[in-house]
Formats: C-alpha cells, structure tokens, sequence
C-alpha cells in the first residue's frame, strides 16, 4: 500500500473543502499531481499545495491508498468524504462530514470530528477516538436515508441526533451521547456505553438501541416488556427491554406487528 500524506502549513481564512482528501480521488497521482488539486474555499479555488505539504504518491487503485492527514484541521471538511476503499487516518481534530456517504474503506481520526460525520454512510469503518459532534450517522438535511451500512466507533462522547433516519449499520459510543438517538430509525443498532439524555428512539419504527447507562427522560413512547440476559460488546447483563416507538405506525410479520427495541442495562 503506498502512503499519501498531507500536513498543513498554513490555516485558511475560511473553511477548506477538502472533498479530494480520500483514497478515492488521490490513487494512482503523484505528490506534485495532488499539490494541483483543486481545494475550494468559499468563493475561490486554491490548490492543495496552496495549504499543506504534500508527499508520497497514490496507489495504483484506491484499495491499495493510504492517506494521512495531519494538523490542526478545524476548519478543513469532508476529510474520507465519498471514499470506497482505502484508508484515511486523520492526525488532528477536523471539522465537518468526515465519512459522509462512504462506502467502503477504513477511517481512523484521532482526534475530535464535527457535525455530520458518516452522514448516509453505506459501508466501510469509521473509528474517532476522540468526540463526535451532532448529526452522526445520519441523513444529509432534506432526505429520509440515514446511515444504511457499515461501522462507527466513538471512544469518547457523540452530540445531539445520531443515527437520525437510520436503516442498518453500527454505531458504538464508548462515551455519554446528548439528546435524540436514532429518531425516524428504521433498522441498525446503537449501543451506548455511557449516558443518554432524553428522546431515544423518538418516532423509531425498527431498529435497537442499547444503553448501558442512565436516561434522563425514557420516552413515553416506549413500554417495558420484560427483562432479558444479552451479551453486548462483550458484555454479559440482564438488560430492561423497551418496544417502542408505540406512537408510530409499525410494520407486521406473520401477523405480528414488529417494533423497535431499547435495552437498559439493569
């Protein structure tokens, strides 16, 4: 695998959209090709070369792509953005839609991520070892598809409205996680390790949701039908189970009506 790396020199005046910092766009192009690339910032269109240092080169096809991008990357987006294979490892904190409509490949950002990170995903890996911060998983603004495949792993905390209009996939959040967790989910699996605040599964129709910590507020939509023993991450517990969301309109299976699950950890 050849090693693509990008280290900025220089912080822009806005925010850079860095939608060609993928495996994807830089296989099989030179250091000198990838400096060329257009990196648009507001109404301009610099280069990439114009802010960071570029050096390595691609390999012959994504799959065999490496990108490392290093720095202080606040006010860069859309780092992993659209990427099939590969993988990308992020050396700093980011900004927004890291991940988003992924499809493949690994993303590993070490430090904190922003808004919108992995929106729509497909498939793929994306792990922060940081935090995440609103809209994880979710779908782009205006359309019903959320996350519909793949793997996010967060070891520390998640904003608000992860999983939004989530269909399949993983989200694992070591951390605590704020307001509306798979709201409008139809299908996939949240896990959270820590503490939740209110609204989980807020007008979820399938899909499951486990909490290993507390809940400020248990949505009224969700009702208690008994306990069970899980093995979750490892974990072995009896866990509280909750169907849910009943205020929405469910699909049936042999007759029976089919519903979301929330499982607290007793």
């Amino acid at each position: 695998m050849e090693t693509v790396t990008l280290t900025i020199k220089e912080q822009p005046p806005l925010f850079l959209e860095a939608e060609v910092f993928n495996p994807d766009s830089l296989a099989s192009k030179t250091a000198q090709e990838i400096a060329a690339l257009p990196l648009p910032m507001g109404k301009t269109t610099p280069v990439v070369g114009d802010y960071f240092t570029v050096s390595g080169k691609g390999g012959a096809t994504a799959a065999e792509t490496k990108v490392v991008v290093n720095g202080d990357l606040r006010k860069v987006k859309y780092i992993g953005a659209h990427m099939s294979a590969g993988e990308v490892v992020i050396n700093g904190d980011t900004d927004m839609y890291v991940g988003a409509w992924m499809t493949g490949g690994k993303i590993t950002a070490k430090g904190n991520i922003g808004d919108f990170a992995a929106t729509a995903m497909k498939g793929g890996e994306l792990i922060v070892e940081g935090n995440a911060g609103n809209y994880l998983g979710t779908s782009y603004r205006g359309d019903w598809r959320g996350m519909q495949g793949g793997r996010i792993h967060v070891k520390g905390n998640v904003g608000s409205d992860a999983g939004t209009f989530m269909m399949a996939g993983e989200i694992v959040i070591d951390g605590n996680v704020d307001v509306h967790v798979m709201t409008h989910a139809d299908g996939g699996r949240t896990v959270i390790k820590g503490n939740a605040k209110s609204r989980l599964g807020g007008q979820m129709v399938q899909g499951e949701i486990y909490l290993f910590g507390s809940v400020d507020v248990m949505m009224p939509g969700f009702n208690y039908v008994g306990d069970v023993e899980l093995e979750v991450e490892g974990v072995k517990a009896t866990f509280a189970e909750y169907i849910g969301d009943t205020g929405e309109r469910h699909p049936k299976s042999k007759g029976k009506l089919i519903y979301g699950k929330l499982y607290q950890k007793k």
